[in-house]
């Protein structure tokens, strides 16, 4: 058992997890059924802000820290999350983050005021933090070196959750009452846990033995990869900072802007999938250099394109701006230093930080010169990828 644990590490073979092809498979599927639900219930969030606004008569200043309370836990939690929970399966891990998350929803749903409206977001994050290192641990687990690919799907199913979930509460706000909006989402929640329970085999908690550390994995290599993650966000963060005003700026009204929404992302999801399908062929460091050199040039395309020519482009901008991240994710195991699951963790608390922070920056410097400086400078920030990722080859080559 011990050969088998240690092989099922950070690292594992392609049969080191001992399931079959249909068990990885369904592992697969819950992996993306929490991913989806939790995204989903990220973004779902921001319809409810003009509510509680309105509801408990909060400025701006303070729904601002209201919306800090879930994202600056689940983004701040998510290394501790892994550390408290490195000896629990990815399995279990994932089951104790939906049901946490769901739980926290149902808090805030119920008449407990602004308090439990706080105390409820606080909880849903702490659910959250949970659920991106070790649902991508549980991909890695099982699917060990071919996990590249498996892993696109994983980042992919996020973006259906981030279209899915915020469309739909967009359509029950103006029926229902918050309160009951929030429950419904909360019994999604439980409905992902019983998927969970049934989908993930119980062979795959075997995979929380850290592999010792290989010579070229890890240190440097890692740095370097969580750098470009970070970059990669925040490009893509800021120019959705300011995109709305780039269609307004072309003639575009309110219906354009949601067209133009509507057009990246769709780009983006399909981006996830096809680029993670592009870096088993390419390579990282190709595929990574193509998209990041196209995001630059088709973020400084739309600055001076026509509206109807910007439509055409943002689908096209999409897939290079969304699916990097697909390419980078799948890198992870390949240069961690033994310890994926912790890995997984600080990269994905990097992404999220430079998330948050990138559009106050590209803000401030719109502020200080003009939009267009903001947008030339987000466009900047992914040019800058490539000769990090250059960088990135020589520890990609001794980690294979």
């Amino acid at each position: 058992m011990t050969e088998v644990a240690e092989a099922a590490g950070a690292r594992p073979c392609h049969a080191a997890s001992g399931l079959s092809k249909r068990e990885k498979s369904r592992s697969l599927l819950a992996a993306c059924l929490a991913h989806a639900l939790h995204d989903g219930y990220t973004d779902a969030l921001y319809a409810f802000l003009p509510v509680w606004q309105a509801q408990f008569g909060l400025s701006y200043a303070m729904l601002a820290v209201v919306r800090a309370l879930y994202f600056g836990t689940m983004g701040g939690l998510q290394i501790p999350a892994d550390r408290a929970l490195r000896n629990w399966s990815p399995r279990a891990a994932l089951i104790l983050s939906t049901a946490a998350a769901a739980a926290g929803l149902l808090l805030m749903a119920l008449p407990f005021g602004f308090a439990g409206l706080c105390v409820g977001l606080v909880v849903a994050g702490i659910g959250s933090s949970i659920q991106h290192p070790r649902g991508s641990m549980l991909v890695v687990a099982n699917y060990g070196t071919a996990s590249r690919q498996p892993l696109g799907i994983y980042n992919f199913s996020g973006d259906l959750g981030k279209a899915a979930l915020p469309a739909a509460v967009a359509l029950l706000l103006p029926i229902l009452a918050w309160q009951s909006v929030l429950g419904l989402m909360a019994g999604l929640g439980a409905v992902i846990v019983a998927a969970l329970a049934m989908l993930t085999p119980p062979a795959a908690a075997a995979n929380n033995v850290v592999e010792a550390a290989t010579p070229g994995r890890g240190g440097g290599g890692f740095r370097i990869l969580t750098t470009i993650g970070a970059l990669d966000t925040a490009t893509r963060m800021g120019y959705l900072l300011f995109l709305p005003f780039l269609i307004h700026g072309q003639g575009g009204g309110l219906q354009a802007v949601g067209a133009a929404l509507a057009l990246l992302f769709i780009g983006g999801a399909f981006g996830k999938a096809a680029c993670a399908w592009l870096g088993e062929r390419l390579g990282v460091v190709g595929t990574v250099i193509i998209t990041e050199a196209v995001t630059a040039l088709l973020i400084v395309a739309t600055l001076f394109t026509p509206l109807p020519l910007t439509f055409v482009l943002l689908p096209l901008l999409g897939i290079v701006l969304n699916g990097t991240s697909s390419v980078l994710y799948g890198t992870v195991p390949e240069l961690s230093s033994g310890d994926t699951g912790r890995a997984f963790a600080v990269f994905y608390t990097s992404v999220i930080c430079a998330g948050g922070l990138a559009p106050i920056l590209y803000g401030t410097i719109a502020d200080h010169s003009s939009r267009t400086v903001g947008v030339l400078a987000s466009s900047a920030t992914a040019a800058l990828i490539v000769p990090l990722v250059l960088a990135l080859r020589p520890h990609l080559r001794r980690s294979h």
